[in-house]
């Protein structure tokens, strides 16, 4: 019995030989001219996945997959690699790090899985855990997955009070600096630390500061966007009060939707 999602991946890598051999916009693309396109491609997934738009996400995902296909041609052209290959890589590193299930090995839950799966890594030739944290992710997601590494092989709080206690002393450092008029690489300085420590509590509580954010920037959006809809005059011509009425309409007409 055949498979359809087979025949379906088959069908687009031919589509891609015949796109990459046949058409002017494709046979010029390299590695270099993709990646930003598949950055731009990742963030619209996210979007996607914050709006919770299962139509929207499938459809990015099949975009990522384009994208996928078409850094193996590239790969095959150039003699590094093929889909082949790529697919075969990804299928042992699973097998291998997963050794609970492919395995002997026993675990008692997911963070044993997360311990094995590090400590597999390190014994591949990772130099550090944190080897495999992107120095391109933005800055919040890359403080989140350090401290979540960092944590897998014990470089973790005891207990939530201390994780905050640890954003307050920040906090009370910010302030002193800023009292002192310092520099502003100084307040940089403090501030950043501000931050990392909050990211650090919100992922020892269980919460996705990323996701957070991201949906905080929505609701102001849309309330923004309601202010915008509703001002009886430009916005220039409001004062902050009179905007601050419509501000509160939104956030009333959102509370009652919940």
């Amino acid at each position: 019995m055949s498979d359809s999602r087979l025949e379906s991946f088959g069908r687009l890598l031919k589509i891609m030989d015949e796109l990459r051999e046949q058409c002017p916009w494709d046979k010029k693309q390299d590695i270099h001219s993709l990646r930003i396109l598949t950055i731009e491609e990742t963030y619209e997934l996210a979007d996607a996945i914050i709006k919770e738009d299962w139509k929207g996400i499938g459809e990015e995902l099949g975009d990522l997959l384009l994208h996928i296909v078409f850094y193996a041609r590239i790969g095959r052209e150039q003699g590094q690699f093929d889909i082949g290959s790529v697919i075969e890589q990804i299928c042992e590193k699973l097998i291998r790090r997963h050794p609970h299930i492919y395995g002997e090995t026993i675990v008692n839950g997911e963070e044993d899985v997360k311990r094995n799966w590090e400590s597999i890594k390190m014994s591949e030739g990772k130099k550090s855990v944190l080897s495999g944290v992107p120095d391109s992710l933005p800055a919040m997601i890359k403080a989140f997955r350090m401290q979540d590494k960092t944590r897998q092989v014990g470089f973790e709080w005891e207990n939530d009070q201390q994780v905050w206690d640890k954003v307050e002393e920040e906090i009370a450092e910010f302030k002193e600096v800023v009292e002192q008029k310092a520099s502003k690489a100084a307040l940089e300085d403090e501030f950043g630390d501000i931050l990392f420590s909050l990211i650090n509590y919100a992922r020892y509580k269980g919460i996705d500061p990323e996701t957070s954010l991201e949906r905080v920037n929505q609701k102001f959006k849309r309330r923004f966007e309601y202010i915008e809809e509703h001002a009886p005059k430009p916005l220039k011509e409001m004062t902050l009060g009179e905007m601050d009425v419509l501000w509160d309409m939104a956030k009333k007409l959102e509370n009652s939707k919940i």
